[in-house]
């Protein structure tokens, strides 16, 4: 089986964490794309971020980023992995609407 889909299928919250980190960013600039992105309708929490963020550095889709000895915000990045991962969930989603249009009919969106 290939590994796109042993992952299955990521949530709403990682989908749009990594769309932000396609420039890098910290904590806090993430939950303001997400939210500026989504037009106000994912509003992520700093324990949900926080948690994905722990869990895509250990994947090793996102890296943390070297920051000044000043800096007190740590700014993160997608990693290539982490690209094919975001390729891999549009192929999956695109082929979801795909379906569906099949069935309800493409004049519905």
């Amino acid at each position: 089986m290939p590994e796109s889909q042993e992952r299955g299928a990521l949530t709403e919250a990682v989908y749009y964490i990594l769309l932000a980190l396609h420039t890098p960013m910290h904590g806090y600039g993430i939950m303001q794309f997400v939210k500026e992105l989504s037009k106000e309708r994912v509003n992520l929490g700093a324990g949900t971020l926080y948690g994905a963020i722990n869990t895509l550095l250990e994947k090793g889709w996102i890296k943390a980023l070297a920051g000044g000895a000043d800096s007190r915000k740590k700014e993160y990045e997608i990693t290539s992995t982490g690209r094919q991962v975001v390729l891999d969930e549009l192929q999956r989603l695109m082929e979801l609407i795909e379906n569906g249009k099949k069935i309800i009919g493409s004049d519905v969106l």
